[in-house]
């Protein structure tokens, strides 16, 4: 029986994506350490900032990711980078403040060393309503 790589691979940056959310919702600082690319980029409705930046916050509860609800995902691969695309709704603590918006989350992943690493997260606050892709 032949194995269709590429399922494999778009089932195993899903899987990847769902862990990232618990990891995130855990505000498990190592797992997010070693997933997130040192170069990498995070996207939120307040501004753009880097990996340190990123871990501070999840780390010091300024956004606290409760619970991320994916309604739909695709994965494109181009060669060694894979774009994960999540529709959701996350409800998060943000300044103390419970909310809760619905995104389209751009993941992107890079593979080195036989491994993923996220590259990029970018949030775009959706406002229409949930369309699958």
């Amino acid at each position: 029986m032949e194995i269709d790589s590429t399922l494999t691979l778009e089932q195993e940056l899903i899987a990847l994506s769902r862990e990232k959310w618990r990891w995130m919702a855990e505000r498990d600082g190592d797992a997010l350490d070693a997933l997130f690319h040192e170069k990498a980029v995070f996207v939120h409705m307040g501004g753009a900032w880097g990996k340190a930046q990123e871990l501070d916050i999840i780390n010091s509860g300024g956004i606290h990711y409760k619970q991320a609800e994916v309604h739909a995902v695709s994965v494109a691969l181009i060669d060694s980078t894979a774009i994960v695309l999540n529709r959701i709704t996350l409800l998060a603590v943000v300044g103390g403040n419970e909310v809760t918006n619905p995104f389209e989350v751009t993941e992107v992943y890079v593979q080195q060393e036989g491994s993923w690493k996220l590259a990029a997260l970018s949030f775009t606050r959706l406002l229409t309503p949930e369309q699958p892709h």
